[in-house]
């Protein structure tokens, strides 16, 4: 499926959970902060900004949380695996050209880019940037798309 994005956001919904689906406008250099590490990563104009809510909490905070990512490059925390606090996630970033669900890894937990943590409705799903569009496969057949003004 290919759906038209521009620099606008696209909410993407399933029946109990959701994402919101951005562009980077120009390019920067995010930082992945882990316990004991820092990493660095180019992004560039056009690569996805996801961020994912396996529970559904609406909107408004996701859409804050992509744009301090977008606009002000906040750098994004990873959590160890056993960290008790990525139970109480209710959202999750990813930055990358291409970005494939999975509902088998622990939210913010996972310091590559291409995964997010997502719900098992949405897990297997495949996001790819395009100009001025976005690719989605295997997306199940119940999805709500609606884009978001500016």
């Amino acid at each position: 499926m290919i759906v038209p994005m521009g620099k606008g956001l696209l909410h993407i919904r399933g029946n109990h959970s959701s994402l919101l689906v951005g562009k980077a406008l120009h390019r920067f250099v995010l930082f992945i902060e882990t316990c004991s590490d820092e990493y660095c990563q180019t992004v560039e104009p056009g690569d996805l900004i996801v961020v994912s809510l396996p529970e559904d909490t609406g909107t408004d905070a996701a859409r804050m949380l992509l744009e301090l990512v977008r606009e002000h490059h906040i750098p994004l925390i990873v959590l160890p695996k056993t960290h008790p606090a990525s139970k109480r996630l209710k959202m999750v970033v990813s930055v990358a050209p291409e970005i494939i669900l999975a509902c088998d890894i622990g939210r913010g937990t996972h310091p590559e880019q291409h995964l997010i943590c997502s719900s098992e409705e949405l897990s297997g799903m495949h996001l790819r940037t395009l100009p001025d569009e976005l690719e989605i496969e295997s997306a199940p057949p119940h999805l709500l798309l609606t884009h978001l003004p500016e």
